[in-house]
């Protein structure tokens, strides 16, 4: 595999054979084992970031915990893509800096956001700025610019209104669109026709499925947190299980499997072993 992960990431938004899969990851084990186990790139979780740092989500306070994280995933033998947030400043040189920062030590992507605090949203303008300012110091970075116009609304607006949000982005310089909370059919397929990039979906399992959003023209599907949501309800019901005295999966990754996650060379691409499951869907490939 080339190592120029910013020409691989970009070039697995336009595979024909399937969308790209994005699991996100919210430290360097849970990206390491994900990676390991065959995934093309891997993303990060600004609620699990945050949440790990004991930090609240979406209030601009982990840039110190992104970045960071950030600098020990790009050991991974895959393409990196961080959630920045909103940038973590309003101001587009503050942000096209951080780009700058995080394209300088190896991460091929970015997940831009155009909500704000209090439930609001940018004007389309202010935010078309901001990335503008990112290609402008990081051209070669895959920009993802996220749009909260369905996640942050609990009456959300016709497609056209995003769609219109996207074309702005797209001609400030932004490389993929990504939609979350949008969940219709109808919507997905019209907005992913319609839009002149990858179009990006949030992962929900109880409206969706991957064959389904690739049949609807979807080029990139994000997990999100279910992960690391998934991960926190496990230790729970695990912890439950020794203190109740109930069965205790015998499958669990051995201490020497995670220490092969780091190995000598910061990062093994041997992964522990998953659960018994069918195996994973080879990612954009």
């Amino acid at each position: 595999m080339s190592t120029d992960h910013a020409a691989r990431f970009h070039d697995l938004h336009h595979a024909p054979a399937s969308p790209l899969l994005l699991p996100n990851a919210w430290d360097f084990a849970s990206a390491a084992a994900l990676a390991g186990a065959g995934f093309a790139a891997i993303g990060t979780t600004s609620l699990g970031v945050n949440s790990a740092h004991g930090l609240p989500d979406a209030r601009g306070a982990g840039r110190a915990p992104a970045v960071a994280l950030a600098r020990l995933l790009v050991k991974l033998p895959c393409p990196v893509t961080v959630d920045i947030e909103a940038g973590f400043s309003d101001d587009p040189g503050a942000v096209a800096d951080l780009a700058a920062e995080l394209a300088g030590f190896g991460v091929a992507g970015v997940n831009l956001e155009d909500g704000r605090g209090g439930g609001a949203l940018a004007e389309p303008g202010t935010q078309a700025a901001l990335i503008r300012a990112v290609k402008a110091r990081a051209p070669r970075l895959f920009v993802n610019a996220r749009i909260d116009t369905h996640w942050l609304r609990a009456d959300p607006p016709p497609t056209a209104v995003t769609r219109d949000r996207a074309e702005r982005y797209l001609a400030a310089g932004a490389d993929g669109i990504f939609v979350p909370g949008l969940s219709g059919d109808g919507d997905i397929a019209t907005l992913a026709a319609a839009v002149a990039a990858p179009l990006n979906i949030l992962f929900d399992p109880r409206r969706h499925t991957f064959d389904r959003l690739a049949a609807l023209g979807v080029r990139r599907i994000s997990t999100g947190s279910l992960l690391f949501r998934g991960a926190v309800h496990a230790a729970v019901t695990l912890a439950r299980a020794v203190r109740d005295g109930d069965p205790v999966p015998r499958d669990l990754p051995t201490y020497a499997d995670l220490q092969r996650l780091t190995g000598d060379a910061g990062v093994s691409r041997a992964a522990p072993p998953p659960p018994p499951a069918a195996p994973p869907r080879p990612a954009g490939r």
